[in-house]
């Protein structure tokens, strides 16, 4: 059975992550993707994984067949993918067994839930398989981009100037978001009674299952505290506080969240190998879209006019590098920088010891004013490879000897054929 929350129909567009499952499935003999409802986990795996077995635990009479004979799929198939497998934690005990008898065996793991932190699955695959997160769709990947080499080319100092122009609407993309099915609509009231749809149908409907929810009431309310601090440090006590709920309820209801792969909390960095984890992290709505929507903003006038903007643009930058990081081997760590003076840079990405340090600015005519904090950290930092100014507008150009501003689509982007991007 398979989810259907809106009418509109949508193409496949190849994605990144499988072109990285194709590279490694064979060293490994289980891939374990997790990823939010709707990313195009199914859609992926169905279009890009033809040669796999197909079986989803969203299918009672599959469920029922496997609870009665949890070895029977693998007996008949080498290659299988096991969909919202979260459903069924004990086909994971099943997995270990076959997989361990069988060095053949190929089995591609899906769900939506956060299985890396689902303690007793992670336990019964420890050593066996290898873990991916599907995100939503970036820009480049909607364009055709499978290889961003305009990110890889930053650890390199390498900034490639020839780009196509293009003139879109960063509100009325933001508006729209990143999930495959918007990103192809062309009516944004379509979009606005899909996200109410998934909210409703998927979001509660899901977390439900996964645990209690006291109050439905008071879980959307608490989403909406969130998305409104989506790209601002998390301080669950002023959550709390802001909506009524208990703090245990407030601390259960943000975990939820997280394992459904919905938001996610971004360190602060420090030198200090021992003091990554900070108390207070960032918080990130997943997608930018979801936490717009949340926040009650329903058109491109009020988007534009809400103080909550530069935060909405800073996490659908997230997004890409979220998604850009989990590309390099091993992927890049996240981070964000804070000095107790106020000073910040708002996305730190660590890969071995190569730094790059990136601030988001809502603005089409970045200027030196706008990387004072950049300079901050560059001095602080100085093995950091480059500084970037991402930007609303067109141009690239240095602004410091290790600083370039570029257009925010840009880092996503790489060679294809010089066709211009698509306009949504």
């Amino acid at each position: 059975m398979k989810d259907n929350i809106s009418s509109h129909k949508t193409k496949y567009i190849k994605r990144r992550l499988a072109k990285i499952i194709r590279e490694v499935i064979d060293k490994f003999p289980v891939i374990v993707i997790s990823g939010a409802r709707q990313v195009g986990k199914s859609t992926m795996l169905e279009n890009e994984f033809s040669d796999f077995a197909y079986y989803t635990m969203d299918d009672f009479d599959t469920i029922d067949m496997i609870k009665n004979d949890p070895l029977f799929i693998f007996k008949q198939h080498e290659h299988i993918i096991i969909d919202e497998a979260q459903k069924l934690p004990d086909i994971f005990n099943a997995i270990k067994l076959v997989v361990d008898r069988n060095k053949d065996k190929r089995i591609i793991i899906s769900g939506s839930s956060n299985i890396l932190l689902m303690k007793n699955i992670t336990e019964s695959l420890a050593g066996r398989a290898l873990y991916f997160e599907l995100l939503p769709m970036t820009y480049g990947e909607f364009n055709g981009i499978i290889v961003p080499q305009n990110f890889l080319n930053l650890w390199e100092k390498k900034i490639t100037t020839d780009i196509p122009k293009q003139d879109i609407s960063i509100a009325q993309l933001m508006l729209k978001g990143f999930m495959p099915p918007n990103l192809m609509a062309d009516d944004l009231n379509d979009v606005i009674l899909w996200l109410d749809g998934y909210v409703k149908t998927y979001l509660e409907r899901d977390l439900r299952q996964l645990s209690q929810i006291d109050s439905i009431i008071d879980f959307r309310k608490l989403m909406q505290v969130l998305a409104l601090r989506t790209g601002n440090i998390l301080r669950q006590s002023d959550v709390s506080k802001d909506t009524g709920i208990s703090a245990s309820t407030t601390y259960r209801y943000v975990k939820l969240l997280e394992v459904s792969n919905i938001i996610e909390r971004v360190p602060g960095f420090y030198s200090s190998r021992g003091k990554r984890i900070v108390k207070s992290p960032k918080i990130y709505f997943i997608d930018p879209a979801l936490s717009i929507f949340l926040s009650g903003y329903f058109d491109e006038k009020s988007l534009l006019k809400a103080k909550e903007l530069g935060g909405y643009f800073e996490t659908m930058m997230f997004l890409h590098f979220k998604s850009l990081c989990g590309i390099l081997k091993p992927p890049a760590k996240i981070y964000y920088w804070r000095t107790v003076s106020g000073k910040e840079v708002d996305f730190v990405i660590e890969h071995g010891r190569k730094l790059l340090a990136i601030e988001v600015k809502m603005t089409k005519n970045p200027a030196v004013k706008d990387i004072k904090n950049l300079l901050c950290f560059l001095d602080e930092y100085p093995e950091t490879t480059l500084g970037i100014l991402l930007h609303a507008g067109e141009e690239i150009k240095w602004l410091h000897s290790k600083v370039v501003a570029v257009p925010w689509w840009w880092i996503d982007w790489g060679c294809k054929k010089r066709q211009k991007p698509k306009n949504r």
